[in-house]
């Protein structure tokens, strides 16, 4: 527990709470975004708040669930602009109309894949996203094809944001201390503003082939295009999931697209 004048701020495995305790990350983290509207999701007891709030270029907004830490924020960053609230519910075009913003923060483990997924429905309008996360995750998102960390994630994130992964934090750093490391990284949007292929039906693609990684796609797209279909003999399906890039992906949609809403079968297909 950490103790200030109003009483406590104790960490709530409900919330996925590790407050950091080394100063110097969090000067680190606060550093990959030097300018700009930022919105700071579960700032805790304001260690990356405290250096985001010196930073002049920054114009800073943070929205934390945890009312004994809504209390703390208040009572020692009167000048922090405070949303108590849940950032999962919360409507980013309500809080900024118009521009761009950036997120960050150290971001609590056991909802960080929905923080991104969201971060993903607002890709046009944030060009930053950066922070602290489980190190297992932050590899899923980084990596390659043909890695085995490479996943659902990975595609969608790397389809619209350059992933850098920025460096590993140990776990004596945080109170109370997690059973796994971290690390911090850092999206950035890239030049492609839409993919060659229907958005919605990539992501269905996508989220299809992996379900069953480890078989080929023949095997896991059927349910999408219809057994025995033909289509089904394209070279590319004869690969895995975890072996295609993005590109090879926005290929793979177009392929099925005609499959789209229809039973696709041998007998309509050959007609």
């Amino acid at each position: 527990m950490q103790k200030f004048r109003n009483g406590y701020v104790r960490a709530k495995k409900s919330l996925g709470q590790h407050f950091l305790k080394d100063l110097s990350i969090a000067q680190r983290i606060a550093e990959t975004i030097p300018s700009g509207r930022v919105l700071e999701i579960g700032p805790g007891m304001g260690v990356l708040t405290q250096f985001l709030l010196q930073n002049p270029n920054i114009n800073l907004t943070a929205i934390e669930l945890d009312n004994e830490s809504v209390a703390y924020l208040k009572l020692h960053f009167p000048q922090l602009h405070l949303i108590a609230g849940d950032f999962l519910k919360l409507d980013l075009n309500i809080l900024y109309p118009e521009g761009d913003f950036n997120i960050i923060g150290n971001y609590p483990y056991n909802i960080s894949s929905q923080i991104f997924f969201k971060v993903l429905e607002y890709k046009d309008r944030i060009p930053l996203c950066s922070g602290m996360i489980q190190k297992e995750v932050a590899e899923r998102l980084a990596s390659k094809p043909g890695h085995k960390e490479y996943g659902i994630l990975s595609v969608l994130l790397q389809a619209y944001y350059d992933i850098e992964y920025l460096f590993t934090v140990d776990e004596y750093v945080f109170a109370p201390p997690p059973k796994v490391k971290s690390a911090v990284i850092r999206l950035t949007r890239n030049k492609r503003r839409r993919l060659d292929c229907d958005e919605q039906w990539f992501k269905t693609v996508v989220k299809t082939a992996f379900n069953q990684r480890r078989k080929q796609l023949r095997n896991s797209l059927q349910q999408l295009a219809g057994k025995g279909n033909p289509i089904l003999e394209e070279k590319i399906f004869s690969m895995r999931p975890e072996q295609l890039s993005v590109e090879q992906f926005v290929e793979l949609t177009n392929l099925l697209q005609p499959c789209q809403n229809s039973e696709y079968s041998i007998k309509t297909t050959t007609k």
